[in-house]
């Protein structure tokens, strides 16, 4: 808070006057009017755009978007704005973001029984149709999670266990 916001507040917090808060601070009291009457500064101006639009975009976002996001947004409508000062102010307009949710396991421990290793760890078969391999897993996409299962037989041939060998 500036010394002139200071002194302006003493009136309408403690009906204290500017009088007696400039003498008391040592101020002039037409430094003090020269602050009260004057037109805001571009920076002030920039500033009060800024929250304005900040709070704009977080409202369309349904209250979602964080720093990162919005500062994004506000480059691609020409703001010239860094995410440290994007975070600042969202911060000090009380606004924040969404946290992503954590991905959700697929295996829980101790949710159910695990399945017994019959494998025993080896991937070499000694005859075809003799030994079948599959593997699943979740691929996170933008309309939700894919599940990709595998599986296939596997032949008596030592597969590094780093490669993958898609055989037909």
């Amino acid at each position: 808070m500036s010394v002139a916001a200071f002194i302006s507040s003493q009136k309408t917090e403690h009906g204290i006057s500017h009088t007696i808060t400039c003498r008391a601070l040592g101020v002039s009291q037409s430094w003090f009017y020269k602050w009260k009457d004057r037109a805001p500064t571009a920076r002030q101006r920039r500033r009060v755009d800024l929250e304005e639009t900040i709070g704009r975009r977080f409202a369309a976002s349904g209250g979602t978007y964080g720093s990162p996001r919005i500062t994004q947004d506000l480059r691609e409508e020409g703001w010239r704005v860094s995410e440290n000062t994007v975070a600042k102010r969202m911060a000090e307009l009380g606004l924040a973001g969404r946290k992503p949710k954590k991905p959700r396991s697929l295996t829980r421990q101790g949710k159910r029984p695990v399945a017994p290793d019959l494998v025993g760890r080896k991937f070499t078969a000694v005859a075809p149709d003799v030994l079948w391999v599959g593997d699943g897993t979740m691929i996170a996409t933008d309309e939700g999670p894919l599940y990709l299962s595998v599986t296939w037989n596997q032949l008596p041939v030592r597969v590094p266990s780093n490669e993958l060998i898609l055989i037909r």
